[in-house]
């Protein structure tokens, strides 16, 4: 912001092709926050899935134990 300040107290004849550059730079900055902001969003729903995930994975671990003490038990 300092930047485009700057550049718009430059008379004319001294911006030359300063302020579309610095509008290109701009609009990539804020390019990139939001494909950064869409990645974080998308890395937090990813740990998320996991946690979801590891949680099924011990409950179904835990069913499976259980079901196989019950096979040992009725084939004893």
């Amino acid at each position: 912001m300092e930047l485009g300040k700057r550049l718009a107290l430059l008379t004319p004849e001294d911006q030359g092709e300063l302020p579309q550059l610095y509008g290109q730079v701009v609009e990539s900055t804020r390019r990139r926050r939001r494909i950064l902001s869409l990645v974080q969003e998308a890395l937090s729903q990813l740990r998320l899935d996991i946690k979801y995930l590891m949680f099924d994975l011990e409950v179904t671990r835990q069913e499976r134990d259980a079901l196989r003490e019950q096979l040992d038990e009725r084939s004893e």
